[in-house]
């Protein structure tokens, strides 16, 4: 990535928006979407949030400029600001009032206590007894007010508190009854009222699309895809025939919801169900969520599927970059094995079967490539305290993201990538980024029984399939593949195994989504030579 130059507006084939709800350094396919797109001959301008501090909100992707606007919150959910007073009148309103009034008291009680030693002082210094006895008369009124006040706020915040643990409750009759009443009410256009926070992004992004006046708006994720919707539709009309893409990066239904927030994932579902008419076309990440989201929105034909897998080239810039050597980080030799798992981490990602098995494999080292710029996140800490506790901390290395060009390579010198999610509705639907980044690392692979990757693995024979949480058969599977790591390497060798998975294959897909929805326009120019990113010929690279 670079500083946008100043220059002179370049031909193209039309505007291309892409739309994003991230901050777009962490988002793989949205950087190799909006640079391939732009290779393409494509104008395209990639809109993303601007989070915390950054200055940065300019720069560009290859040819592709990069936009980050502020989303701010500017309207909140009702339960954040409403005071519930059927179900919990002495409970206070959402927000400050509670803490101020108990700051207000105890600095009145600090301040009695001050005006009590004062008197303590005197009589110690020889003072009247009458003084002192009246001194503690005159403090006794406010003493015992400001203890009545303080108990009566401490009723109040309890108040407060049971009323957000019922609020948060999803088993609650008064809301699943509210739930059920505004989807009864209003079907689809429901989520206005059961989460009204996804106003923000269309308060934020819509004008900015607006001004771009784009031929063509590529929304990535469900979010996104209303806010496209409604831009597409007040372009159309003024007059002007844009269309849109929705990149559906997941099912909205699969999604694990919020368990403090019972409204939060039906709200996400009617959005996507009143907004899904509005694409004039479809990608997704899998045949198999391509065949979900047909059925479910009745799309009119087949989502077009772009896999999320690395580039087979890099430009010159990427290639002028260093790949960290994971050996050297983690301080080991060649020879030591080297277990590796790369993404974020949360519970149902599994990663803590990982650590426990370092018990019972005295020899080997776990990586994981999980931390971000901005530092740890509270999950790491744990899973460094649980590898303390196991006696293992010595041998579980927490190492920094690499750019995702640079994963194949920075990870092919392990022994084998482990995938260890849990049985959740999503994971059983893709191949996941880190299996295709596995694969171009040529290395061995040790996943987890979800549907998709398990079918890949078993019928390639890259890998071993152990059963999700079962520690044992972790275990045997790790311990098969680093018997004869050899045998499961040689599946790449097989032909079309990996030609397929490569970012350019997708790249093309989705240029023939543009083309056919943009069949006016020049065809694509010749594609810029760069320069091949083979993982075999990893020991040329150069190595910080």
């Amino acid at each position: 990535m670079q500083a946008v130059p100043d220059t002179d507006a370049r031909p193209t084939r039309g505007r291309v928006v892409m739309l994003v709800d991230n901050g777009v350094h962490g988002d793989s396919r949205v950087q190799k979407a909006a640079r391939s797109a732009a290779e393409a001959g494509w104008e395209v301008i990639l809109v993303g949030i601007l989070k915390g501090s950054n200055a940065e909100d300019t720069w560009r992707i290859g040819d592709a400029e990069v936009r980050l606007i502020r989303v701010a919150r500017r309207i909140p959910h009702p339960i954040t600001h409403r005071r519930a007073l059927l179900r919990r009148p002495l409970a206070y309103k959402p927000g400050p009032t509670a803490k101020r009034h108990l700051n207000v008291l105890k600095a009145r009680r600090n301040d009695l206590t001050f005006r009590l030693a004062e008197i303590k002082v005197a009589r110690r210094a020889g003072g009247p007894r009458w003084v002192e006895l009246a001194g503690k008369a005159r403090l006794a009124v406010p003493y015992f007010l400001n203890k009545a006040k303080f108990r009566w706020i401490k009723l109040r915040t309890r108040e407060s508190q049971r009323l957000q643990e019922r609020q948060q409750d999803p088993n609650a009759l008064l809301d699943r009854t509210a739930l059920r009443l505004w989807q009864r009410l209003h079907g689809d256009r429901a989520w206005r009222r059961l989460d009204p926070e996804l106003w923000d992004f269309e308060l934020a992004f819509g004008p900015v699309v607006d001004k771009l006046q784009p031929d063509l708006i590529h929304a990535h994720d469900f979010r996104m895809l209303g806010v496209g919707a409604r831009a597409t539709m007040r372009a159309r009309a003024a007059g002007r025939d844009v269309k849109l893409v929705w990149d559906a990066h997941e099912f909205v239904p699969g999604i694990i919801g919020r368990p403090t927030n019972l409204r939060w994932l039906p709200a996400q579902i009617a959005y996507v169900r009143e907004h899904a008419p509005y694409a004039d076309s479809v990608m997704t990440v899998s045949s198999t969520l391509a065949d979900l989201l047909r059925e479910t929105h009745d799309l009119p034909e087949q989502p077009a599927v772009v896999l999320n897998a690395p580039p087979a080239e890099l430009t010159p810039e990427q290639r002028a970059s260093p790949v960290p050597d994971i050996r050297a980080l983690c301080g080991i030799d060649a020879g030591t094995p080297l277990l590796v798992y790369c993404g974020g981490i949360n519970p149902s990602r599994g990663v803590d079967i990982m650590i426990r098995g370092l018990t019972r494999m005295p020899d080997a080292h776990v990586a994981l490539v999980s931390v971000p710029l901005n530092g740890k996140h509270p999950i790491m800490y744990e899973l460094e305290e649980l590898a303390a506790e196991l006696g293992v901390a010595d041998r579980v290395h927490l190492l920094p993201y690499v750019p995702h060009w640079q994963v194949s390579a920075f990870v092919a010198p392990a022994d084998l990538g482990v995938i260890p999610i849990h049985h959740k509705p999503n994971h059983e639907l893709a191949l996941i980024t880190k299996f295709f980044e596995y694969a171009h690392g040529r290395i061995p692979m040790v996943i987890s029984d979800v549907k998709a990757m398990a079918e890949a693995t078993r019928a390639i024979g890259q890998g071993e399939v152990f059963r999700a949480e079962d520690l044992d058969d972790y275990l045997r599977a790790v311990r098969e593949v680093l018997a004869d790591p050899q045998r499961y390497r040689a599946a790449y060798d097989r032909p079309g195994v990996l030609d397929q998975w490569t970012w350019e294959a997708q790249a093309r897909v989705m240029d023939e989504v543009y083309t056919r929805l943009l069949p006016d326009r020049p065809k694509a120019p010749a594609q810029r030579t760069t320069t091949p990113s083979t993982v075999a010929q990893r020991s040329s690279l150069p190595v910080s």
